[in-house]
């Protein structure tokens, strides 16, 4: 049975968790570059809990668990730079993917993520799955990352909808609580995974 509602008048997705399992190489990419910048070990333990999150929130939880500034430029580009060299092993979130297929040319559908546009688009491209949506709403594009609502009131806005009349699909606590600050209602794919 669809999540979608009759109602339902545009679709919004999160990209990484939720359409595409790129957070293993994102997790890889992240301790890599840590360890690099602050010369210890990284514990892969260490990245759970964080994969919502934008870049610099995850470096403000980095400086203050270190208590000094690290190279955040540094830091962002070797990681994102591993991110791109893995993307032969990266795969789409098919249960997802295939809603997103579903409701293709039925309904504006928009990606609104906290990564960036040059990882967001890469990860979208390389699966096929750019071309599905009529927005791409990164970080990039917004002052505030999610947990703010701001990027799916501009992804709503770019689909020029209501915001109460789209769906977010979502993984991370940090979407949901924007969705919600967003009027939006959303759909925890994480039920969708273990159904």
């Amino acid at each position: 049975m669809s999540p979608v509602r009759a109602d339902t008048a545009g679709l919004i997705f999160d990209c990484d968790g939720t359409l595409v399992d790129s957070l293993p190489l994102y997790r890889e990419g992240w301790i890599a570059a840590l360890e690099d910048a602050i010369e210890q070990s990284v514990p892969p333990e260490w990245f759970h809990g964080h994969g919502g999150m934008s870049e610099h929130m995850v470096l403000d939880i980095v400086e203050a668990r270190l208590g000094r500034s690290v190279n955040r430029h540094g830091i962002i580009s070797q990681a994102r730079d591993s991110m791109l060299r893995r993307l032969h092993v990266l795969r789409e979130i098919t249960v997802v993917a295939d809603i997103a297929r579903q409701y293709h040319g039925r309904l504006p559908m928009a990606v609104a993520s906290n990564g960036s546009r040059q990882i967001v688009t890469a990860c979208l491209r390389h699966l096929g799955l750019e071309r599905l949506f009529d927005a791409i709403i990164t970080i990039d594009d917004v002052d505030n990352p999610k947990p703010a609502p701001d990027m799916f009131l501009l992804a709503a806005g770019r689909l020029a909808l209501p915001p109460a009349s789209c769906l977010v699909f979502e993984d991370s606590r940090e979407g949901m609580l924007a969705a919600t600050r967003a009027g939006m209602a959303h759909v925890d794919v994480n039920t969708l995974l273990a159904g």
